[in-house]
């Protein structure tokens, strides 16, 4: 059984909720998973035992919190990624592990620049927004209707909130779009970070949304592809 670290907790989100909606999502393909909502233990558990987890999955909102907007809630839960524990989140991916990035792990750790290598798009405060939760239609693209997380995949409409104008890389192929704003924007891609696999899915603000069937069986083939399980099937 493939093993599954997974960092939870912050604020302005129900991350009890969908976590323990991942946390069932993962065992029906095989995936024992563990939840920390400390960051700062959750890494130090992945710098001893580098080896004893498969996959790594971030469903949480950790970061400074520098802006004024956000000074109620920095007392309780501002959290800065220290460079050693940024480097063991690389390190785990470029060794060969696999990292799911869910939702508001775009917002984490403030951007670092090795974790931003490892998700391929980071929220910017000066322009990344999203329209409040509510309906949003989900269009797979050229490269989704190929990809072994999405092929076969249709347009779907889910109840979500959708983030968009991201500070993303060059390179980034998205799979998944939705559209707000007047622009397409990627909710779901994968990528390859030297040995390892990482998957950065945008979808998942409530375990509705978690727990939608057309995400849900994403979500079990982004497990399954990401803990090698699919027999190391690669995108054309």
């Amino acid at each position: 059984m493939a093993t599954n670290l997974i960092i939870s907790g912050g604020p302005l989100h129900d991350f009890e909720a969908t976590t323990a909606a991942l946390v069932d999502v993962m065992s029906e393909v095989g995936v024992r998973s563990t939840v920390f909502d400390d960051p700062h233990r959750a890494l130090a558990e992945l710098a001893d035992a580098p080896r004893a987890w498969d996959l790594v999955t971030v469903n949480g909102l950790h970061w400074r919190m520098g802006s004024d907007r956000h000074q109620s809630l920095r007392k309780r839960w501002s959290f800065t990624l220290g460079d050693n524990e940024a480097r063991t989140l690389h390190q785990h991916v470029h060794t060969g592990g696999g990292l799911l990035a869910c939702h508001t792990a775009a917002i984490c750790f403030d951007a670092h620049p090795q974790w931003a290598t490892c998700i391929g798009a980071t929220w910017d405060w000066e322009r990344s927004s999203h329209p409040p939760i509510g309906p949003a239609r989900v269009e797979p693209t050229a490269a989704g209707r190929v990809h072994p997380l999405t092929r076969g995949t249709a347009g779907f409409t889910t109840i979500d909130e959708v983030y968009g104008f991201l500070d993303q890389a060059p390179d980034l192929v998205p799979l998944l779009t939705s559209a707000h704003g007047g622009s397409d924007h990627p909710v779901l891609w994968a990528r390859t970070v030297g040995s390892g696999r990482v998957v950065t899915d945008l979808l998942g603000h409530d375990a509705r949304a978690v727990t939608d069937r057309h995400h849900r069986e994403i979500l079990r083939r982004a497990a399954r592809w990401l803990t090698n399980a699919d027999g190391g099937e690669v995108a054309p």
